[in-house]
C-alpha cells in the first residue's frame, strides 16, 4: 500500500510539468507560433484578437502580470500569465519572442501573450 502511494506520490508532482500537444492535422486551428512576427508598432494598430508575435525584449514589469516590451519600432503593454513566463529567469537584455493576441478595450492595446520563448 505504501508504495503504491509512493509512486502515486511521484507521479502526481510530475504532472506539472508535462507537455502539453496539440492536434495538428487537417482542420487544426493555426498555432499562435505560426503567427506572423510583427513590430511592436504595427500590432498596436492591428484589430482586436488578430494573432501575432513580437520579438524583442520586455524590459520593465508593470504589475503582477503585466510587462512593457520593446522592439526597435517601439513598446507596447503586454500581460503574461505565471503559467506562460519560461522555466529560465529573462530581463531587459534577453531577446524573446512572444506570440499572442492582441487586445484592445477602452484602456488601450496590449498583447495578450500565450507563449514565451527566450532566443539566443
Amino acid at each position: 500500500m505504501m508504495k503504491r502511494f509512493a509512486l502515486l506520490a511521484l507521479c502526481m508532482s510530475t504532472l506539472p510539468f508535462a507537455a502539453h500537444a496539440e492536434y495538428v492535422g487537417s482542420g487544426a486551428a493555426p498555432a499562435l507560433q505560426s503567427a506572423a512576427v510583427v513590430t511592436a508598432a504595427a500590432a498596436a494598430k492591428m484589430a482586436d484578437d488578430s494573432r501575432v508575435t513580437l520579438e524583442g525584449h520586455v524590459v520593465k514589469q508593470l504589475s503582477k502580470d503585466r510587462y512593457t516590451f520593446r522592439d526597435a519600432s517601439g513598446e507596447i503593454k503586454v500581460e503574461i500569465d505565471h503559467k506562460y513566463l519560461p522555466v529560465e529567469n529573462f530581463g531587459a537584455t534577453t531577446r524573446v519572442r512572444l506570440s499572442g493576441e492582441v487586445d484592445k478595450d477602452i484602456s488601450g492595446v496590449e498583447l495578450d501573450v500565450k507563449s514565451v520563448q527566450i532566443l539566443p
